[in-house]
């Protein structure tokens, strides 16, 4: 097995953050406001949302009822091994990307067309940005 860099974040502690993350952003809750509910600093919800701290069992509780969820409704995604594959841990630790939660509320909000369109164009740029690493790579 690999091992992970001491000071890299664990991969549960990413997709517990981005769980934190999504939800806070779904109700349209500010970082600030968040840590004020909790009573820290929004330094600190930025720390948790990017796996940096890990949340204690505590401040997950204070995280929740300020989140108005259940602890159980963050930790799910984490808590069914059957169900939840690492790729889908891997996902959720994806939203913490900036603009991804914005992206994919936007994408919602189109038609089916324009969402093949703009699939369509993530590709094309996705394969462009490639293409450009691996000539500077060879070069």
């Amino acid at each position: 097995m690999a091992e992970r860099s001491a000071k890299a974040p664990d991969p549960m502690d990413i997709a517990l953050g981005a769980a934190v993350r999504l939800r806070r952003k779904t109700l349209g809750i500010s970082q600030e406001a968040l840590a004020e509910q909790c009573g820290i600093s929004f330094q600190q919800i930025q720390k948790y949302e990017n796996g940096a701290n890990r949340i204690s069992f505590s401040r997950l509780v204070q995280i929740a009822r300020a989140l108005r969820c259940r602890v159980v409704d963050l930790l799910e995604v984490l808590d069914a091994p059957d169900r939840e594959s690492p790729a889908d841990i891997d996902m959720l630790a994806r939203m913490r990307t900036p603009g991804a939660v914005e992206l994919l509320a936007a994408y919602e909000r189109l038609n089916g067309e324009s969402r093949m369109a703009l699939v369509g164009l993530l590709r094309t740029l996705t394969l462009q940005a490639e293409a450009r690493a691996k000539a500077r790579i060879v070069a």
